[in-house]
């Protein structure tokens, strides 16, 4: 799995930007409006609403790859 930098949504907890670690970060990622949450580097740590196949082709498409989390019930 492809290691990436995962950014937060400022008060949408359930929104995020995964970046590839090898990636420059999005310019409308902003203090302001989002926060570093960590780093996906392992298939079993990614949250439910991850979807790495597509997280790739966004990342090669775009360079960023936006999703929402859902809570396990």
């Amino acid at each position: 799995m492809r290691a990436y930098n995962v950014f937060q949504r400022r008060g949408l907890d359930a929104v995020f930007c995964a970046v590839p670690e090898d990636y420059i970060v999005p310019r409308f990622i902003i203090a302001k409006t989002w926060a570093f949450s960590g780093k996906l580097d392992e298939p079993g740590a990614t949250p439910v609403g991850f979807d790495e196949a597509a997280a790739e082709t966004g990342a090669q498409l775009n360079g960023f790859y936006l999703f929402h989390a859902f809570a396990t019930p």
